[in-house]
């Protein structure tokens, strides 16, 4: 399949073994996979840095093998969960900074189209999330109101 926003196909990349249950030498449990979510989750990291941590320092190859859960209905059940989804939050993080540079280098066509198709992805995963009911109904994206959302 094509890439979105290019007429090149997007790069191959490797895939995880599929498991049904941890691996024999991963010796974690329920409880201590929980705790160290949301002891991470309260330190402020977001669930791709949760994620892994537990991989290299706790050894946890798959936090859904273990808890049967993911690490952000995890986070959600202790009450750490983001205003705002990871994906959408990184969109708008870098978003933000284009539009700095955009307004610093105003001849940047390449640039301003970059901006374009990111303002796209980041009003395509709005749509998604609402429809999920992960956003608010009323929660819309602009690039005013993005600074105040991402600097709280």
């Amino acid at each position: 399949m094509a890439k979105m926003h290019t007429r090149r196909k997007g790069k191959a990349g490797s895939k995880r073994p599929v498991r049904t249950e941890p691996p024999k030498w991963s010796n974690s449990n329920k409880e201590e996979v929980e705790n160290t979510i949301a002891q991470l989750a309260s330190q402020g990291k977001s669930s791709s840095e949760i994620g892994m941590s537990l991989r290299d320092r706790y050894g946890v190859p798959d936090s859904s093998l273990v808890t049967g859960k993911k690490i952000v209905a995890v986070m959600t059940e202790k009450n750490f969960a983001p205003r705002v989804p990871e994906d959408i939050r990184n969109l708008i993080v870098n978003a933000l900074d284009l539009k700095k540079h955009v307004d610093r280098n105003p001849k940047d066509v390449h640039n301003k189209r970059s901006l374009n198709n990111m303002e796209s992805k980041i009003r395509r995963l709005q749509k998604y999330y609402r429809r999920e009911g992960v956003l608010p109904a009323e929660w819309n994206y602009s690039i005013q109101k993005a600074e105040m959302l991402i600097s709280r």
